[in-house]
């Protein structure tokens, strides 16, 4: 008896130790956080009543698709399947506007170009012959004070050559935070806005445009693409307030319509997404490989799934049995979904070891699983 109540002891002991060690971990308090802010309701199953409401927002993400993908037609000419422009990188990063660049050829874009530093130039080059890389963009260090207008002009004028060419910009990947390519980089969104120009915006494209909200505010073409931290920002310019996880797709639908009707793709475990009117959710499962530039591969995908939205829906005459007719949105269902199947199946592959490499390897098998090319 005193043997069986001494192990009694131990194994009580060890199932609290077990528990403090659980406790102190950041995954459990961030679960823990998470069911308070649900109302105190502790449910261990996977269907806890936030995925529930998500799922009440969940979008046929392969109807949209197939809808909107263009057929492989032999009478197309290059181009009409896509010319994407990505503005971004710096001698810092060369790596994400690779990224976002050559997942729009993966996607199918027949063009992908990248407006970048000269110092960023020859090695995002060295990356791929197949994309067409122009060394325009300056960094303050490059520039004297006295020069500082003329080559703001100039480099303007050189992206303005081939602005009508393009069907979306992705603005951000690897652009850095230099406050001379950041102001060279607003006058190149206005004029963009001013074409009429479809613009995607993440990574540092986001840190301006949260302290410049008039870059984008009721540009109903403009795309947000915010992670965690950078929507957080987001909301407490914007709103004033804290990320509300309780009723976050009512959130979103404020900001979206607080920034004037601008399309907001949220990334988190569901990616959220709302242009002011509407709140679509897709929760497809992905990957639990979190390597970086994900978000490069999505800005590229959805560029050029909205620019092919916008080709649909011109074809359509609006006689489209699509019950959202807002190409963004529909740029960034697809964009979305794309993402996370190739995700899924460059972890099939290669587990642990799964790099940003492996998902744009995977984007256009996803893509033909859904919508076969032949």
């Amino acid at each position: 008896m005193l043997m069986k109540h001494g192990m009694n002891s131990r194994i009580a002991l060890l199932d609290c130790a077990k528990s403090c060690v659980l406790a102190s971990s950041p995954v459990f308090r961030r679960q823990q956080f998470l069911l308070r802010s649900l109302g105190g309701f502790i449910d261990h199953q996977p269907h806890s009543r936030d995925m529930q409401v998500l799922r009440s927002f969940e979008v046929d993400s392969e109807c949209v698709i197939r809808a909107i993908t263009p057929a492989l037609d032999p009478s197309r000419h290059k181009g009409q399947a896509g010319n994407i422009a990505v503005i971004g990188g710096c001698r810092e990063y060369t790596g994400a506007p690779y990224f976002a660049a050559i997942s729009a050829l993966k996607i199918g874009a027949d063009l992908s170009h990248v407006f970048c530093t000269k110092d960023a130039a020859p090695v995002i080059k060295s990356y791929s012959p197949e994309l067409i890389v122009h060394p325009v963009l300056e960094e303050s260090y490059n520039v004297g004070e006295e020069h500082k207008k003329s080559i703001s002009s100039k480099v303007l004028a050189e992206v303005d050559k081939w602005m009508e060419r393009f069907d979306c910009l992705v603005v951000g990947p690897g652009l850095g935070r230099d406050p001379f390519l950041l102001d060279c980089v607003s006058e190149i969104m206005r004029h963009a806005r001013q074409s009429n120009i479809p613009i995607v915006i993440d990574g540092d494209g986001l840190f301006l445009v949260t302290n410049n909200l008039d870059l984008v505010s009721g540009y109903a073409l403009a795309v947000l693409t915010p992670n965690v931290n950078e929507y957080k920002r987001l909301v407490h310019k914007v709103l004033s307030s804290e990320v509300n996880e309780v009723d976050a797709p009512q959130q979103l639908l404020s900001l979206a319509k607080e920034i004037g009707g601008v399309t907001i793709l949220r990334k988190g475990n569901s990616d959220l997404i709302s242009d002011g009117d509407t709140v679509k959710s897709v929760s497809i499962y992905g990957s639990p490989r979190r390597c970086g530039g994900q978000g490069d591969i999505l800005s590229g995908s959805v560029a050029v799934f909205v620019s092919w939205a916008r080709q649909h829906i011109l074809a359509a005459n609006s006689n489209s049995n699509l019950s959202c007719k807002n190409p963004t949105v529909l740029g960034c269902i697809a964009g979305s979904a794309i993402l996370r199947r190739a995700a899924s199946l460059a972890f099939s592959n290669k587990k642990r070891s799964s790099v940003t490499g492996d998902i744009i390897e995977c984007l256009g098998k996803s893509l033909e699983d859904i919508c076969p090319a032949s």
